[in-house]
């Protein structure tokens, strides 16, 4: 399945929008943003776990990278509450589910395969914030490193953020909102755009708190089983 696979071009979906997909484990289902690939695929996906639903043990041979966006996610590592932030690398493996149910936003196979950092980070904690050079921007540095950049942002109310993109990148708002190129982004919008593109941003009047990836796009290719 190719869906939303033609990383030259903008993409915009407001994933509250979309029909939730029945997953191959009852209790789990599926918004998809994008996909190369079937069932083992490159992908960005909001999913949904109903209370007591898991799936079973498996290993990320691409990695995983998600964010809790609702309940408490769990697996043999502990248990996760919204707005916690874990990477999963390449050769990592856990048996997911949810007692009480929860909804994340999830990125499979889109790591370097040398990379190894297990990462977990609560970006509830506002601690952690570090005020960028724009007025009303603040930032969390959720990793780095020499083939993507990862951050949530925390944006004032009306402040204007502009970011040039040279090999694209990717937005997913997570409270509040933004206009960009005319179009009004709420929370679980999420926003593609592509090389050579700058986001010309506007935060609404409560704000927004936005997740955003760089670097990545170029690398953009099924997985190899």
């Amino acid at each position: 399945m190719n869906l939303r696979a033609d990383f030259s071009k903008r993409e915009l979906v407001h994933a509250p929008e979309i029909a939730w997909l029945a997953s191959p484990m009852p209790g789990v289902d599926r918004r998809m943003l994008d996909r190369i690939g079937d069932e083992v695929a490159r992908a960005t996906t909001i999913v949904r776990y109903a209370p007591n639903s898991q799936f079973s043990a498996h290993t990320h041979t691409g990695g995983e990278e998600f964010i809790v966006l609702e309940g408490v996610f769990q697996d043999e590592h502990g248990d996760f509450p919204a707005g916690s932030y874990v990477r999963n690398p390449p050769t990592s493996s856990h048996t997911p589910g949810s007692k009480e149910g929860c909804t994340i936003f999830v990125k499979l196979w889109q790591f370097d395969m040398a990379d190894r950092e297990q990462i977990v980070i609560d970006m509830n904690n506002e601690a952690l914030l570090r005020n960028e050079g724009d007025a009303g921007r603040a930032a969390l540095q959720l990793f780095e490193d020499a083939r993507e950049n990862v951050r949530m942002e925390k944006w004032a109310p009306h402040a204007e953020v502009e970011i040039d993109l040279p090999v694209g990148g990717e937005f997913l708002v997570l409270e509040g909102g933004f206009t960009e190129s005319g179009d009004r982004l709420a929370p679980l919008s999420w926003l593609r755009l592509p090389e050579g593109a700058v986001l010309k941003a506007k935060a609404g009047e409560d704000g927004a708190k936005v997740w955003m990836k760089t670097g990545h796009l170029p690398f953009a290719k099924a997985p190899t089983v």
